[in-house]
């Protein structure tokens, strides 16, 4: 997939990967992600984003992840 719509721009959010040299970096709209499971409710606080933004977001930061595998503990103690 082309990411057409990640760019940086050395004078915008300090060269910052942004969505369509909006005022919104990846890194804001993975977190606005996890802020607002309800897409619904994101698309109203922020109109200027589309879907496909936050698909290119998601393919972007997910290209810089690394495949390694990390041992999680086998049990977790939950807190009451």
């Amino acid at each position: 997939m082309k990411l057409d719509r990640i760019v940086s721009n050395p004078k915008r959010m300090n060269g910052q990967p942004c969505i369509r040299n909006l005022r919104l970096t990846v890194r804001r709209v993975i977190e606005l992600l996890s802020t607002y499971p309800n897409r619904t409710e994101l698309f109203q606080e922020f109109p200027e984003l589309e879907e496909v933004d936050i698909q290119q977001a998601l393919i972007f930061a997910s290209s810089y992840m690394d495949d390694r595998i990390i041992e999680l503990p086998s049990s977790y103690e939950t807190v009451a």
